[in-house]
């Protein structure tokens, strides 16, 4: 009894099999067909059954540059954003992170069954905050009702789509004081003092800034700076004396004109400065890099670190370090810590940690007067991006 049940289970199973192949190979034949008639290469569409077919039904995020809660020409789509679907009744549906484009993807259909979308109703659509971070749109919630439409490519439409949700970090001051020395460190906003401190010995300091606030100013000590804030986290690493004069001229190098194509080494003689072990690639040239992305901060290109080794740039002639943008390339390396060291000749002038995140840069700015040679790494050797280097040449 055993064998004969599983010789019908083989007989059943085979024709099932045969069925199915039978019915493929019509569906070609009738292709074909279809396809070999002149008549139907641009024929008017008569009847608007419904379809099998599938649609993106997406959520968009980018990066508040400017902090205004509007998605406006200074803004950046943001990739690697965690956004979660739920049905009416709160029920958990699917999630999915925003592209390099910065959209996150719910593929849709009235007919598939792998659709995370299937039928009409209200969805919610919930973006994750990352910490530290603000929804500046005010909008990372949102409920979109969805109706039948069976003429439509997926026999589903929505009133609406969701609106483009904005992300914002909440900018910090960071710096390390020398030992024996204090200053007072002043952020000011449209030329009014918002907050003032005093800078200890041998102390680090690490603060939030205000959301007005456009420029830090330090003095004392033999100290004397003057910073304009970016849109980003701000690390001065350790306040040193040979600082860059206030009124110097400033060279920002960037990636952008080293290459036409997706990915090139940075050559020697690019910006006069000699370079090891550092790429420029289009920000969006690797798939699901969330760093590379997002902290491309202008143009198509940044700058890495090659396979997360050690990378060097410099000059047998002195040259001022004024700031650079430093980003984590993969979300998966989340709190890597780079290490930036500088020297004048044979001397180390500066030697800071910065840690490191994938979802937006640091602006690191020490702003030294004079090195010839600058090393970039990490502490668990993942790719560090870099765009955006300011340079006194």
């Amino acid at each position: 009894m055993p064998s004969l049940t599983v010789a019908v289970s083989s007989i059943v199973l085979a024709a099932a099999a045969l069925l199915a192949f039978l019915v493929w190979q019509a569906r070609q034949r009738r292709r074909m067909r279809r396809r070999a008639d002149p008549a139907h290469d641009y024929a008017v569409r008569a009847s608007w059954r419904p379809t099998a077919g599938k649609l993106n039904f997406s959520s968009y995020v980018y990066m508040d540059v400017d902090g205004d809660g509007v998605y406006g020409l200074a803004d950046r789509p943001m990739a690697g954003i965690m956004v979660r679907l739920y049905d009416e009744r709160g029920g958990f549906l699917a999630a999915a992170r925003t592209n390099s484009a910065g959209f996150a993807n719910f593929p849709m259909s009235s007919r598939r069954r792998r659709a995370r979308i299937r039928a009409p109703g209200t969805y919610r659509f919930s973006v994750s905050v990352p910490p530290g971070w603000r929804a500046s749109s005010g909008n990372e919630d949102q409920s979109i009702r969805l109706l039948a439409a069976p003429g439509s490519v997926a026999g589903l439409v929505g009133e609406d789509l969701p609106k483009p949700v904005g992300l914002a970090p909440v900018r910090v001051l960071s710096c390390r004081m020398p030992a024996a020395t204090e200053a007072t460190l002043s952020v000011m906003g449209k030329g009014q003092i918002l907050d003032s401190r005093t800078l200890g010995a041998g102390a680090a300091f690490r603060f939030p800034l205000a959301a007005g606030a456009d420029t830090v100013a330090i003095s004392g000590g033999g100290l004397e700076r003057q910073l304009a804030l970016s849109a980003y986290p701000t690390d001065l690493g350790l306040l040193t004396p040979a600082v860059i004069v206030a009124d110097a001229a400033l060279s920002v190098i960037g990636f952008d004109h080293v290459t036409t194509r997706g990915l090139r080494k940075l050559p020697t003689g690019h910006a006069g400065l000699s370079w090891r072990n550092l790429n420029a690639m289009a920000g969006d040239h690797t798939k699901n890099s969330e760093g590379y992305v997002n902290g491309n901060v202008s143009g198509d290109h940044i700058a890495y670190t090659s396979s997360g080794h050690a990378a060097e740039f410099g000059r047998h002639q002195p040259f001022g370090l004024h700031s650079m943008m430093l980003t984590a390339a993969w979300l998966a390396s989340e709190g890597e810590t780079a290490l930036i060291e500088s020297w004048l000749g044979e001397v180390p002038v500066a030697r800071d940690e910065i840690t490191l995140s994938a979802l937006a840069p640091c602006h690191y700015a020490p702003m030294l007067k004079a090195v010839t040679r600058v090393r970039l790494s990490t502490k668990h050797h993942w790719q560090l991006v870099v765009d955006d280097l300011v340079l006194v040449l």
